[in-house]
């Protein structure tokens, strides 16, 4: 990169930390570091829950998800405004009006102490894992700009979002999510003017979506259906994103606590609400957007001559194999047939180099996807901007790290350290445990950022599908607690523990697309809870 751009990424990152340190001085007890004292408005809830669903993985990968699979991506958002609506009637009013610090007290209340157990450490599981794929996403940017190893860079990544995080406690991450979504908007609207404004002189907007058209990229809207019926197994349609996506959203916003946490952070109910429903009406169009810009990288990759494999440390791997001379041989054909402009046959060729690559790393299973997006920044945009571009990816990814860290420690002191070990400390103490367990879920997460390397699929994706083994349980426990008065703690708790094995079950003999676990998961816990209180009202009738 060019010093200009160093000098971009240094100092907005440093402005973002400083405003951040200055914003956090808040009460040192728990009330202060996980929720702010309850004085957030609106706004701040609004840009707090878009910077923490909104991370790294979002920018750096959502993009590629579009270069490689199109825009049907964007329908599984589609069920997300209605959640929004749902949370605010039903969950915000009894989670605002018993004060609770995390989402899982409201279960010991209407249930018991082990399903509020049970149900937290779910969460705590899942936003662990997920937290620590999160982490590898800024990690992959540092370890390309700096040729470092990537384990070398999640450490040093990780251990500046434990330091940003531990802090400043959920005041900072609020105040610095505020600043950080406005950057991130400015950069991505000038990204895609820069992706049309590259292109040649004769080709404009509707030329690059004409070209993303012509290659089955503009596929908005699919049904998920075949000529041998509908395919269950289709991750992304308008069935799977209404229903399923509905599901996952509900249960994303309404029982994560990574989530939870940031409108319990609002002055009030009212503004909470404001908050969701203003998501519910931005999130879509702002992941349309992120998708569109893989479009338009796409298109610009039909007239510009690009790598034929994106993950340039992949191919440096593959070819030190026995598939070398293959790999060579694929690469020189791909440039003959861009030189000669049979671009349908450059395409098919990328396909055929992806495919040697698997062969040549049987032990992995390699994609480009997270790569492609950073590649056009790093060799495309303009002297300034790739700092400012590169800047926004970690910003995203500390807004969203620094709350699901924060998230985390919430329910480890409440849910578990001050539930089971020590109760009564003084808020300072309390303060600072807090932090050392903030410490000890980042530690976590930095682990199973070492793991995320050959994940696969897609971040983005492979983040949703660790949502989706457990969320759909999550969300089951939560409906039956809401809308069914009659079911007591150790019905639920067992529906829950059954419905959680046979979800994981569904997913490894992989017959069902990952978002239909969120609805799966949700309902066996509702009919096998309905079920077992049935049966323990018999059997304490006999």
């Amino acid at each position: 990169m060019n010093v200009l751009d160093w000098f971009i990424l240094i100092a907005t990152l440093a402005g973002i930390i400083v405003y951040g340190i200055y914003k956090s001085r808040t009460t040192k007890n728990l009330e202060g570091y996980f929720l702010s004292n309850r004085s957030m408005p609106w706004y701040l809830v609004l840009l707090s829950i878009m910077g923490t669903q909104a991370s790294a993985i979002t920018f750096l990968t959502g993009p590629g998800q579009a270069f490689t699979d199109g825009m049907r991506f964007v329908q599984y958002y589609f069920g997300l405004p209605l959640a929004m609506i749902v949370i605010s009637i039903f969950f915000v009013p009894v989670f605002s009006k018993l004060k609770v610090f995390t989402a899982y007290e409201f279960l010991e209340q209407r249930f018991d102490v082990k399903t509020r157990t049970f149900t937290s450490a779910l969460f705590l599981l899942s936003r662990g894992l997920s937290t620590g794929i999160s982490i590898f996403a800024p990690s992959l940017v540092l370890s390309a700009l700096m040729g470092w190893n990537i384990y070398f860079t999640n450490l040093i990544m990780g251990g500046l979002l434990i330091i940003y995080t531990m802090s400043g406690g959920a005041k900072a991450v609020a105040y610095t999510q505020k600043l950080q979504m406005i950057i991130v908007f400015i950069a991505l609207f000038l990204t895609g003017y820069l992706a049309v404004k590259l292109l040649p002189g004769h080709a404009g907007f509707a030329d690059a979506l004409r070209v993303g058209g012509e290659n089955g990229k503009m596929n908005i809207i699919t049904t998920g259906f075949t000529a041998k019926g509908f395919d269950w197994k289709d991750k992304y349609n308008i069935w799977s994103g209404l229903i399923g996506g509905f599901f996952l959203a509900l249960s994303y916003f309404g029982t994560d606590h990574s989530q939870v946490g940031r409108y319990l952070t609002a002055k009030d109910g009212k503004e909470s609400r404001k908050g969701l429903l203003m998501n519910g009406l931005v999130k879509v169009p702002m992941q349309f957007f992120i998708l569109l810009l893989g479009i338009l990288i796409f298109s610009f990759y039909q007239y510009n001559k690009g790598p034929v494999y994106f993950d340039e440390i992949t191919v440096q791997q593959a070819k030190q194999t026995v598939k070398n001379d293959s790999l060579n041989l694929l690469e020189a054909q791909y440039n003959a047939a861009f030189a000669a402009g049979d671009i349908k046959a450059a395409n098919e060729l990328r396909k055929n180099y992806s495919a040697v690559i698997k062969r040549a790393l049987p032990g992995q299973d390699p994609k480009d996807t997270n790569y492609i997006f950073l590649w056009f920044v790093k060799n495309k945009l303009p002297v300034g901007l790739t700092g400012l571009i590169l800047a926004i990816i970690f910003l995203a990814s500390w807004g969203s790290i620094a709350a699901a860290l924060n998230s985390l420690a919430a329910c480890s002191v409440i849910d578990f350290h001050k539930k089971f070990f020590v109760k009564k400390e003084t808020d300072y103490t309390d303060y600072k445990i807090s932090q050392w367990y903030t410490l000890g879920w980042g530690l976590f997460s930095i682990v199973i950022s070492m793991f995320a390397y050959n994940i696969g699929n897609s971040l983005i994706e492979a983040v949703n599908i660790i949502g989706s083994l457990f969320y759909g349980v999550i969300l089951g426990v939560f409906l039956v607690a809401f809308w069914i008065k009659f079911v007591r703690g150790h019905a639920v708790f067992y529906a829950a523990i059954i419905a959680e094995i046979l979800v994981i079950a569904l997913y490894k003999i992989d017959i069902i697309s990952f978002l239909w676990l969120n609805v799966i998961g949700a309902l066996l816990v509702i009919i096998l809870s309905v079920l077992l209180q049935s049966l323990f009202k018999q059997k304490a009738l006999q």
